[in-house]
């Protein structure tokens, strides 16, 4: 049973990475655009990203995630293992942000520049990148 809750797991953490390195990129060019045609074209590509993927992934990641650890609960007395859900509290942080940034882009156009979505687009690939280090190298390891 763990081996398929974490089969999909990996499935559902591949979705959200790309779910939210997607929507940042996509605030990018909304933030540029002036036109209003554009901007609802990229009112409803965002909605759809975060509704149909990258919200459902997410919650499927976080869910599987706690079902590892409640199958395993040894991985709770590694260092690393503290380090990596920090790190994935970054990436929920990271989403709530997105949600929050959609909203303003549709009741503030404008107030939210185009070079501070560019900025946080690097955010969930810093923390991605740290948490596979983590989960591979398990440095710290008891």
């Amino acid at each position: 049973m763990m081996l398929w809750i974490k089969a999909l797991h990996v499935i559902a953490v591949i979705s959200w990475m790309a779910g939210l390195l997607y929507i940042y990129r996509l605030f990018v060019y909304h933030a540029m655009e002036s036109e209003a045609v554009v901007r609802s074209r990229f009112e409803v590509m965002e909605r759809r990203l975060l509704n149909a993927i990258t919200t459902p992934a997410g919650i499927v990641a976080v869910v599987t995630g706690a079902a590892m650890i409640a199958m395993a609960t040894g991985f709770l007395r590694q260092p690393w293992m503290h380090a990596k859900l920090t790190l994935a509290l970054g990436l929920v942080a990271s989403h709530v942000y997105a949600v929050r940034a959609r909203r303003r882009l549709l009741t503030e156009p404008g107030a939210v520049g185009h070079k501070r979505f560019r900025l946080l687009n690097e955010v969930p690939t810093l923390l991605m990148v740290g948490i596979v280090i983590l989960v591979i190298v398990r440095p710290w390891a008891r």
